[in-house]
């Protein structure tokens, strides 16, 4: 239980609904392109996602593909029959005034997700993953959504398509549900149906119940219980850190609220992202406010056969155990390079090269490092170059150091080739004879370090190493140069 969000007699108890964009070419149910990150507002519509009269929707058979790939990523139940509703209500960036989604009989249901919440693991149950089109985008001009001076609305987004997956009450804190979206969305990258890079493709709707701790558990409470229990719906969240903030604020204000003999709400907030705070929105709507029923112009869908005939990739945690029993990785070492299918692709292609323990180091310690110190992604790297600069390090034309500290810091910063970078710093390693004199050098130049290492002073030993690194420009290597010097002075 997380400890920050009970109180002597409260617990929180937290469900989250959570809408992918799917990375579709087409809308769900029209031909309009989904490459909309550059375009000018609604430039990307048609008749059927600005629901004009007469328009038919027609669905989109790789947004169903991709829908029962994450079905069977989350291990859900695939009915055999599944169908699409209309939910009527009316918002400005809903033009037919319903939107076209999945009620009592969803493409996916009762799956779950394991994690781990500091070192601890988890299941969350996940009720249900449904299909339904993206509404379009409000842009709120002179603040806020409740200090606005006018909004204005783009459909270009309007039609994307969208999977909701609704997770079970099972979250007891923000932390628990940031874990649970970090890994929700490192799956569905693997699988391929998701860009977390597109704006909006995440969007996060939180409903949070105050509840007495007594009548809580870990992983179960009573339905009735919950029932009973007024619930808030914080919405239009977008981040995982966005969420851990907006649920932190939120049983705060909940929970001072009823230690201050005040009833809590059942109704709709907004999450600030700019002010931190949640706002009241409406009176939180009831199942049979939006007057759901079945949407005539699409047949039914059957789409249970496909559970076998879709094949999904190795998975991020299959992939981490593989590395571990394969290339002899430690678990963090695992993790951070499996963190994204992007970098477990790169390392992968190197490690059938190079020494698999050698390239981890230097793709999840040392490269990896750099890229995030300068916020820019992996997609940045040439693998060529890189791939090149390893094997300068392997056949020793230049020391490990002055490839990881020079070498691959100025490819990031300058986009340059390796050699281009060891030419023009003169880079080439020192041969072991101009090493040799380098060491004799510093021995015979600085007495006082050399008493000082024949008195026990190991640090002694770090000067001389740093003379004759001076020597030779930087270019010899140095272990070679330490165990050089240590034989040396034992004569």
């Amino acid at each position: 239980m997380s400890q920050a969000t009970r109180t002597r007699d409260l617990a929180a108890v937290i469900g989250l609904e959570v809408h992918v964009q799917l990375e579709t070419e087409t809308k769900i149910f029209c031909g309009c392109s989904t490459d909309t990150a550059d375009a000018d507002p609604n430039t990307h519509t048609c008749p059927v996602c600005l629901g004009l009269p007469g328009a038919l929707p027609v669905v989109n058979e790789q947004a169903i593909e991709m829908a029962v790939k994450v079905g069977k990523a989350i291990d859900a139940d695939i009915p055999e029959e599944t169908r699409f509703h209309r939910k009527n209500y009316y918002y400005p960036d809903l033009p037919k005034n319903f939107q076209i989604t999945q009620y009592d009989n969803p493409i996916c249901q009762d799956g779950s997700l394991e994690l781990s919440v500091s070192g601890d693991r988890r299941v969350i149950g996940i009720e249900r993953a449904h299909l339904e089109e993206d509404p379009g985008s409000l842009k709120h001009e002179g603040g806020s959504i409740d200090r606005a001076e006018y909004t204005k609305v783009d459909y270009n987004r309007a039609g994307i398509p969208l999977m909701e997956i609704v997770t079970r009450p099972d979250f007891r804190g923000p932390d628990e549900t940031r874990a649970f979206l970090a890994k929700l969305e490192e799956v569905l990258e693997y699988l391929g149906v998701f860009d977390a890079e597109r704006d909006g493709s995440l969007r996060v709707d939180a409903n949070i119940s105050m509840i007495p701790a007594e009548e809580v558990s870990d992983d179960h409470i009573d339905d009735e219980i919950l029932e009973s229990a007024n619930r808030t719906e914080v919405k239009n969240i977008s981040s995982h850190k966005g969420a851990e903030k907006a649920l932190a604020y939120e049983i705060t204000r909940q929970r001072n609220a009823i230690q201050r003999g005040r009833a809590v709400e059942q109704e709709t907030r907004h999450w600030d992202e700019d002010r931190g705070v949640t706002v009241s929105m409406r009176s939180k709507e009831a199942e049979k406010d939006y007057r759901y029923f079945r949407e005539a112009d699409l047949p039914p869908l059957r789409v249970a056969s496909w559970k076998d005939e879709i094949e999904i990739p190795e998975l991020p945690d299959a992939r981490r155990e593989r590395f571990r029993a394969e290339y002899g990785l430690g678990s963090e070492t695992a993790s951070k390079l499996t963190s994204t299918k992007r970098i477990a692709d790169f390392y992968e292609s190197l490690a059938d090269t190079f020494d698999p323990r050698f390239v981890a180091t230097w793709v999840a310690d040392l490269l990896l490092g750099e890229l995030n110190y300068r916020d820019m992604e992996l997609s940045s790297v040439d693998r060529e170059a890189f791939a090149h600069l390893l094997e300068l390090v392997v056949t020793d034309e230049i020391t490990e150091k002055n490839a990881e500290e020079i070498v691959l810091r100025a490819m990031l910063d300058e986009d340059l080739t390796p050699e281009a970078i060891v030419e023009r710093e003169g880079l080439g390693k020192t041969d072991d004879d101009a090493v040799a004199s380098a060491v004799e050098s510093a021995i015979e130049n600085n007495p006082e370090a050399v008493a000082d290492y024949h008195a026990g002073e190991d640090g002694a030993l770090n000067h001389l190493v740093g003379q004759v690194m001076a020597d030779t420009g930087g270019s010899a290597d140095p272990q070679t140069v330490n165990e050089l010097l240590r034989t040396e002075l034992a004569q």
